[in-house]
């Protein structure tokens, strides 16, 4: 039954799969000579290709170690392929006595390993995710001696534009912060696979940091109130806080620059390009007692309560001061020092959510060269990588004039701008493609680390082939820069083949071939299923940025207010205003001004898909994929019935109706308990596996206590707070994870109830100010606390959906 299983679905595919280049021809002149010449440099930096192919090796040694003779791998030879990067699938002679059968043939060990992947894809229905997404399904594979054919003379993908881009600045604190190198040579063997081959490296930056301040007389004093805390580190490097959850002992400092170097070497020994961080102008408060004469500036406040000295208004450094480009000098040098001559591309994002002092464009392009300037003395041949997050969330400031000013404010080819926002509000469009210069198109997707099920598989699918193949386009790359990773595996896989794909997918016939490999078999249910998830959950066009607010996970900080019913055209969803305190972006996070969850889709039809899982779930009940997916979707369908039932509650209260008060706020209670008790049953959804990550990187009982804080602290109250007011973030790095739901989102919903119940019996007035002296004493205690959380599932996942289905929609 294999083979026709396999033909059927990969008959629609076949065209797909022969891709036409799109070469850096088409670039406009200027951008296609600057970007071929970087092009030419990074080649020259990459080892040779022994060492390519042995990585390569390597890799499938860890991926399908049964395997390894199975498969032969070559560096193709320069001018095998038109412009860009590619691969080469083939049959092996099938005299050869080694055992091989599939040879694969790439410009670099990243295009080996994703002619691999592609290989195990689409000639195998296998299938590779995150292991926090279910992991790999692998047991499609046959045997060794038994690999499918390649008809012909094999099968040549190549890349249509140069470069893959891989992560935001801050993931690597929502989602990498507390690996250790077991997981991390996972990560960097995914991106291979996934053809990425210039990913961001921002691990270790600290102890650089330390030692170039050092040569400018900073102490280790200065320099605790100047690093922020391992959970908030991204922060603190872009200036938006200082000293919030740290100091940074030297055992961390110590462990992450070798981390680094663990990082740096297998990113490089497969051929990829890292990119590295750069100085952007923020400095230690010392600096203005050390340097008298420079031009510092303290920054306004970003998201305190009320503008903590201790944590807030870090300092910058103007640019077109001269000690600007002898500290970024002194960065660059250090880094190559350390690292090796490993990359030219260097990220800086020196306004990002911080504004220039003035919107003149004369100051604002003396303000980028001089960016820049740092940069090239440290790095002769420096690109600068930015991201372009600020045209988005500052689109008031950064108006046509100011942003030409910056990005002609270095030549064209050395600045590479980063359209962070594209699957939803691409500044490509608006700005002439930016101008001339250089981008790539990126998906950013997810917000905090959030788990929702959302994406926008059409947007995916043709978004970034229509702007490469727009009028004068200056795109040159596809990059995927979400805040937090381990979510949403379909998404990721479609978009880390836009990195392949010439042409718009067919993503009917996709997603059958993709359901057949997650779960490793087809079934008419699971297809239907993934039909309905499709056109629902997977087809959001509303513009708007999905940062989940479903109410058990943010919970609303305010007392109930009516809202107009006239003014709403919403329906019943859409009735009550709340104050909204988290002003994290500019434009629309929902589709109106109250904090209220995102809904874009039928919840009936994905009930039914849900349904449609179950119906199969007898069959795969072994399939760690399949328990994922059906987990996520049970999750979702439960936590977007809550909305509602909080609405009831708040329906009650307004008509002073106690009986409906209590029922539905136990309904919403055991929601919270339901679900926490279904995500205890898988792996992927335990808070006790964050937790103690980040205890085993401590080497001491006060390390052990400061990052269990930091971790606690960032995907609940975030940043500061006072009695009464809870941080202007909290909630933003939500999780659905069983054990936060039960200790913390559980009775903090139930306090708050029980003062509704009370305010109906006793008083009018709700007492807001009250329960939030009780809710955030219970919260800084939890923080603080040393609780040990469960790091194994229990109980049957595939039941315990069943059940609360019949349970709540029987």
């Amino acid at each position: 039954m294999r083979a026709p299983n396999r033909l059927r679905l990969l008959a629609p595919l076949l065209l797909l799969l022969i891709l036409l280049s799109s070469s850096l021809s088409s670039l406009p002149p200027d951008v296609r000579e600057s970007v071929g010449e970087l092009l030419r440099r990074l080649e020259s930096k990459r080892p040779s290709s022994s060492v390519q192919v042995a990585a390569a090796h390597a890799l499938l040694q860890r991926l399908l170690p049964t395997h390894n003779s199975s498969f032969r791998f070559e560096i193709i030879p320069k001018g095998s392929c038109k412009q860009n990067g590619c691969f080469h699938i083939s049959n092996v002679n099938c005299s050869n006595s080694d055992g091989t059968e599939i040879l694969i043939r790439g410009t670099t060990a990243v295009e080996i390993s994703s002619g691999l992947h592609w290989y195990l894809k689409y000639w195998c229905d296998a299938h590779i995710s995150w292991d926090k997404t279910g992991g790999v399904q692998l047991a499609s594979v046959p045997p060794p001696g038994s690999l499918p054919r390649v008809d012909g003379e094999g099968v040549k993908v190549e890349r249509p534009v140069p470069w893959s881009y891989y992560q935001n600045v801050v993931t690597s604190s929502y989602s990498y912060v507390w690996w250790d190198w077991s997981r991390w040579e996972k990560e960097i063997d995914w991106m291979a696979l996934q053809g990425i081959n210039l990913p961001l490296a921002f691990t270790g930056q600290e102890a650089i940091w330390k030692k170039v301040f050092k040569g400018f007389n900073v102490s280790n004093d200065d320099l605790n109130d100047f690093f922020g805390g391992p959970a908030f580190l991204a922060w603190a490097r872009m200036g938006n806080l200082h000293g919030w959850g740290g100091p940074l002992s030297q055992n961390w400092l110590n462990q992450q620059l070798l981390l680094q170097k663990q990082i740096l070497f297998h990113m490089v020994e497969l051929g990829m390009t890292p990119v590295l961080p750069s100085f952007s102008g923020n400095v230690p408060a010392v600096f203005r007692k050390l340097f008298p004469s420079a031009s510092i500036t303290r920054l306004g406040d970003w998201n305190t309560v009320d503008g903590d000295l201790r944590w807030c208004c870090t300092y910058l450094l103007d640019p077109q001061d001269a000690l600007f480009v002898q500290v970024g000098e002194a960065f660059i040098k250090q880094q190559i020092e350390e690292f090796g001559d490993v990359t030219d591309i260097y990220n800086c994002d020196t306004f990002n959510e911080n504004s220039p002092p003035t919107d003149d464009p004369k100051y604002i392009s003396l303000l980028g060269a001089a960016v820049y300037k740092a940069m090239s003395k440290g790095d002769k041949d420096a690109v600068w990588l930015m991201q372009g997050w600020l045209f988005s969330s500052d689109a008031a400031f950064w108006r046509p004039p100011q942003m030409r000013a910056l990005l002609h404010s270095v030549p064209i080819g050395k600045m590479i701008v980063l359209d962070l926002f594209a699957e939803v509000k691409p500044i490509w469009r608006q700005s002439s493609q930016f101008y001339g210069v250089p981008y790539v198109w990126c998906m950013l997707h997810n917000f905090g680390g959030n788990m929702e099920m959302y994406g926008i598989l059409d947007m995916i699918s043709s978004g970034p082939n229509d702007a490469r193949l727009s009028k004068n386009s200056t795109m040159v790359g596809v990059g995927m820069c979400m805040e937090g990773i381990e979510q949403n595996p379909v998404v990721y896989e479609l978009m880390s083949e836009m990195g392949f794909r010439s042409q718009k997918v067919e993503l009917k016939e996709w997603l059958k071939s993709y359901s057949l490999r997650r779960y490793g078999q087809a079934f008419l249910e699971i297809e239907a299923a993934w039909n309905i998830l499709y056109h629902t959950i997977y087809n959001c066009t509303d513009g708007i940025a999905d940062h989940n607010r479903d109410y058990i996970v943010q919970f609303p900080d305010s007392a109930p207010i009516l809202q107009d019913s006239q003014s709403s055209n919403e329906g019943p969803i859409r009735r009550f205003s709340m104050v909204e305190k988290n002003h994290r972006f500019s434009f629309r996070e929902t589709s109106s001004s109250m904090p209220l969850p995102h809904l874009w889709y039928s919840t009936e039809e994905v009930i039914n898909a849900l349904k449609l899982f179950l119906d199969a779930g007898d069959n795969l009940t072994r399939s760690a994929t399949y328990r994922y997916d059906l987990v996520d979707l049970t999750r979702q369908v439960l936590s977007k019935l809550g909305n509602q039932v909080y609405l009831d509650v708040m329906t009650a209260y307004q008509e002073k109706d106690a009986k409906a008060l209590n029922f539905h706020s136990q309904k919403f209670l055991d929601l919270i308990k339901d679900i926490d008790e279904l995500l205890a049953s898988d792996n992927n959804f335990l808070l006790g596996t964050w937790l103690e990550s980040a205890k085993s990187l401590a080497v001491n009982d006060r390390e052990r206590r400061q990052y269990q804080w930091n971790a606690r602290t960032q995907v609940t109250m975030w940043y500061d707070n006072t009695k009464t007011n809870q941080s202007r973030l909290h909630d933003y790095a939500n999780k659905f994870w069983s054990g936060l739901l039960r200790s913390y989102y559980l009775p903090r919903a139930s306090t708050y109830f029980s003062y509704l119940s009370r305010s109906l019996q006793q008083n009018p007035d709700f007492a807001l100010e009250k329960w939030r002296l009780d809710w955030i004493s219970y919260s800084n205690n939890w923080q603080a606390g040393t609780e040990v959380y469960p790091t194994e599932a229990a109980g049957d996942s595939i039941a315990i959906s069943k059940a609360l289905l019949k349970k709540y929609f029987s």
